[in-house]
């Protein structure tokens, strides 16, 4: 009898609520031990006084910083505390036109006429100078995005100076990245980025593309523009000539408008599929490179050779770092039938240690969603979980009363046409399947028309690999989840989106091949 049931029996069934929404919620079966107010950590607040906040950012054009043509702003918020943190700048089409035109003139005059080795000290620069202030980087952007500070101060800006760094090291050797080919850079790169990993997505797109010889139009998530523009200033900082990098923000239209622009030779976006759809359609036939890195879905797949307690520690950095925002999140759990019932108590077990509160808190495991607009698509799915049969097991406890909070969730008893199963949540909600046979698993793990990521769990590195040729997906990680390095390529398959960023194969979209 599965945990779920016998937690029916054993205890009883308690109302949870959270934003938006009521919903019933399985309590912990008799035998976990409740460790109640034992486990509690005292604060660790990092100071955000380090962060000198200014009331109103403007755009980034030409390597000043100058207001918007239609004077328009918009604020961006904190959050955890639903409280302003500054205005920004709402950039239009003339703006976006004039970060064009300054991009297409650095190109012309400077960046693709300067030798890669010169192009590479101004990348390593910048990245050094990211390492040096990475602490504000950190603060700023768990307070501008939510997510908690050891994520944003262990993974997010340490990522992002690696990727400066190695693609410094990739500058003055194009020659020799692909041996017989001539690489020439684009001209100017038109770069959309999404909200759940800011600085980092910006260093992604960034990095590859001055290290081919390119200009950047870059143009950040309207919910999460604060470490771009600090990024600008660092780029002031390390001298960049002119117009070289530009930062239109604002929300939509301002992406739409960078996508569209005539003068723009690449397109890197990163977001929903929907959008990529629709932006694809606009680019059909314009002869403008594209890369898209959209949805997914991931099946994390658990087989019963597994050691259990790493496999359900990847389990939980797979689906519930960065509150579930991650595109690559292992959201569909597959576990073999003979030991579901076990992963799925140790799992329970280790939800309720997980700590949701302020981003700012050392301690803190589970942070802010990043929108209210998010938390209720979060909502919404869930409630059609339970909807449709599921049975759902939530982190038990009081979320605080301001900003956009959920409780890391996981369910049971999903089937393979549930929403739940199917539909990108970006969210911090986990569904539990099972199977029988390696082929099952292969079959329900290609059963979505994603395929960016999927992990694998087993002894058997023969099984570990066949399982990986076999998965229909452009990253699988082996025993682990949600680990990047800069020299490795990142991409996915169906409409999770083409092409590849990072390492050597990320350099091939920012130039033309001879």
């Amino acid at each position: 009898m599965a945990v779920a049931k016998k937690a029916k029996k054993k205890a009883a069934v308690v109302k949870k609520t959270t934003p938006a929404r009521s919903v019933a919620v399985t309590s912990a079966p008799a035998d976990i031990i409740q460790f109640g107010k034992a486990w509690d950590y005292a604060e660790s607040i990092e100071s955000s006084s380090i962060v000198k906040l200014a009331p109103r950012y403007d755009l980034f054009i030409n390597g000043k910083f100058v207001a918007p043509q239609s004077g328009k702003y918009f604020p961006t918020i904190n959050p955890a505390t639903e409280q302003k943190i500054a205005d920004v700048a709402d950039a239009g089409e003339k703006d976006v036109d004039a970060a064009v035109r300054a991009a297409r003139s650095a190109y012309n005059t400077v960046w693709s006429k300067m030798p890669g080795k010169e192009r590479a000290k101004y990348i390593y620069r910048i990245a050094r100078l990211i390492q040096d202030r990475a602490r504000e980087l950190a603060v700023l952007e768990s307070i501008d995005g939510g997510k908690p500070i050891r994520e944003s101060r262990d993974v997010d800006v340490p990522l992002a100076a690696a990727h400066f760094f190695y693609y410094a090291g990739w500058a003055d050797k194009l020659d020799y990245a692909f041996p017989g080919r001539n690489l020439k850079p684009l001209g100017v790169a038109g770069q959309v980025i999404p909200w759940n990993f800011p600085l980092l997505m910006a260093a992604w797109k960034i990095a590859p593309a001055l290290a081919c010889g390119n200009t950047v139009v870059l143009k950040p998530a309207e919910t999460t523009p604060l470490t771009s523009l600090f990024l600008a200033q660092i780029m002031q900082e390390a001298g960049l000539p002119d117009g070289v990098v530009n930062i239109v923000t604002g929300a939509g239209a301002t992406g739409a408008a960078v996508v569209a622009h005539s003068d723009v030779n690449k397109v890197a976006f990163t977001g929903s599929t929907l959008v990529g759809k629709k932006i694809q359609q606009a680019l059909a036939g314009s002869g403008k490179k594209m890369t898209l890195e959209l949805g997914g879905k991931a099946a994390n797949i658990i087989f019963e050779d597994a050691a259990l307690d790493q496999a359900v520690e990847g389990i939980v950095n797979g689906i519930y770092f960065n509150q579930g925002h991650v595109c690559c999140a292992g959201s569909r759990l597959l576990v073999q039938e003979s030991i579901h019932d076990m992963v799925v108590k140790k799992l329970f077990r280790r939800l309720q240690t997980l700590r949701v509160g302020n981003p700012l808190d050392k301690n803190t495991d589970i942070g802010a969603i990043n929108s209210k607009m998010q938390l209720n698509k979060i909502c919404e799915l869930a409630d059609s979980g339970v909807a449709e049969g599921a049975v759902m097991h939530q982190k038990a406890g009081k979320l605080p009363d301001k900003g956009f909070w959920f409780q890391p969730t996981f369910f049971t008893n999903v089937t393979q046409s549930s929403r739940i199963a199917r539909e990108e949540i970006f969210g911090p909600v986990l569904s539990v399947m099972t199977f029988r046979t390696p082929d099952e698993a292969i079959e329900k793990a290609n059963n979505t028309q994603y395929g960016l990521s999927a992990g694998i769990w087993t002894d058997k590195g023969s099984k570990a690999m066949k399982m990986a040729n076999a998965v229909r997906a452009g990253v699988v990680w082996i025993n682990t989840f949600n680990k990047f390095d800069p020299s490795s390529p990142f991409g996915g398959y169906k409409e999770s989106g083409y092409g590849r960023e990072g390492g050597k194969q990320g350099l091939l979209d920012y130039c033309k091949i001879d």
